[in-house]
This record gives C-alpha cells, structure tokens and sequence, in this order.
C-alpha cells in the first residue's frame, strides 16, 4: 500500500493551477493526465512523508512532456499509450503501472533538475519497458 501523506486531496486543487499550461495532443483526455499525474504526484509526496504541493504536480507532468510546447513525437506516443483510460475506476492496474515507470529517483530530483533533464534526456526519467 506504500506510505500514504497526509492531505492527499489537496493534489486535486492544485491539479487546477496546470489546466491552462498543458498541452494535450488530440487523442489524449485531460481527465486521463489529471488523473495519470496526481498520482504520480502522490508518490512523490508520500516519498517525502507530507501532502502534496505544487512541484509534485509540476514533475508529474514535466516527465511526460505535459508542459512542453512541442514534445518529443516518441513521448507523445508513449504517454498517450501509458495514459489511455486510467480515469476511469476500472483501470487502477493501469495507473498502478504507469507510476510505477517514474522512479522514486526521478520523483526525488528538484523541478529544476527535472525539466534540465527531461530537455537533455527524457527517457532517462522513466523506466520504460
């Protein structure tokens, strides 16, 4: 069940300050992102033991190119596979998988660190199979 923060809710306010910077591709569902993200934002919270804030959502999307002008087309093909329909309550499997490919080691990295990174080497933040 891993170490669950406190004040997890909060992820869902915050996930609203993003709405307007996210740059979705046709085929991919802002509920989908929102939901794929705050949980990744989660585990990066629960990492360090407290509730969530802003740069957890900040990484969760960085990662995936969520904030990108114009993201790699590799990643765009990823994460749309990745991503597909983990809104919807039967598919926690899915969303288990997808947080599981960004590392406890990339979710420990700074914003800062993370966007340098994710411009150098983005596949070098995920653990894809």
């Amino acid at each position: 069940m891993g170490h669950q923060g406190p004040d997890q809710g909060f992820a869902l306010r915050l996930r609203r300050a993003f709405r307007d910077q996210l740059r979705i591709v046709e085929g991919e569902h802002l509920e989908d992102v929102e939901s794929g993200c705050v949980q990744i934002a989660l585990k990066r919270a629960s990492i360090f033991g407290r509730a969530p804030v802003i740069h957890d959502l900040e990484i969760a999307y960085r990662v995936w190119g969520f904030l990108d002008d114009e993201a790699d087309p590799r990643l765009v093909q990823e994460r749309s596979r990745w991503f597909e329909g983990v809104s919807e309550t039967h598919h926690y499997s899915d969303v288990r998988r997808l947080v599981a490919i960004v590392s406890s080691e990339t979710l420990q990295m700074s914003p800062e660190a993370v966007q340098d990174q994710h411009a150098s080497d983005w596949k070098a933040l995920l653990e894809l199979p």
